[in-house]
């Protein structure tokens, strides 16, 4: 029984290498995860801020159309950001000319739970406590 050392060493060297790539991929794809979960978060925090403001300047029957446009603007902004993110590519390999994986890895978007405001039916999150459309508290 003849052990050929260089053909061993080389194939371990191999395994090592692709092994490495790929727990380097899946902590990309964890990370990439993680701020898409922030940024769903973010987007919530600032939809629940954008009805709070709405709700307020309606009860002082105050008008700030301005702020109102940033913080629209603001949400636009993170809702791209989101778009972004579930568009960049889930291959977990650190190649992007050739890929030996051939399954990629798909994420899975649990859209969040919505209701219907009660007075103008716009659809509102779950837990939202004002509506991002007519700033009404639910």
């Amino acid at each position: 029984m003849n052990i050929d050392l260089d053909k061993l060493m080389e194939s371990g060297a191999k395994v090592v290498d692709s092994a490495k790539k790929t727990a380097s991929g899946l902590a990309r794809q964890g990370k990439r995860q993680a701020d898409l979960l922030a940024a769903q978060s973010k987007l919530a925090r600032s939809q629940r801020q954008l009805g709070i403001l709405v709700y307020n300047l309606a009860r002082s029957g105050e008008e700030n159309p301005l702020l109102v446009k940033k913080y629209i603007a603001a949400i636009a902004a993170i809702e791209a950001e989101i778009e972004d993110l579930k568009g960049e590519s889930s291959c977990v390999c650190e190649s992007t000319v050739t890929c030996e994986n051939t399954q990629k890895a798909t994420y899975v978007y649990e859209a969040p739970q919505t209701k219907t405001c009660p007075q103008c039916g716009a659809e509102v999150e779950e837990d939202a406590v004002f509506c991002s459309g007519c700033g009404a508290q639910l």
